[in-house]
């Protein structure tokens, strides 16, 4: 997948999670990645946040960390 494309994603799913309640967004985020996301698309998120993650959401990034 783009590089791009994969940004996109993974900050619409930020984005729903801000919309609700509780202060663990960044754990609904990963939990969303880790079930709704096969194997190399975490893998490819993984790498693209380990060459810094440019453009990700904050909680992508938290969420990156906590499936690592």
């Amino acid at each position: 997948m783009s590089p791009d494309k994969m940004v996109h994603m993974a900050n619409q799913i930020a984005t729903f999670f801000k919309s609700q309640p509780g202060d663990d967004k960044a754990e609904k985020v990963a939990n969303h990645l880790t079930d709704f996301w096969e194997p190399r698309m975490r893998d490819q998120l993984q790498d693209y946040v380990a060459h810094g993650g440019e453009g990700l959401d904050q909680d992508v990034l938290e969420a990156v960390r906590l499936i690592s």
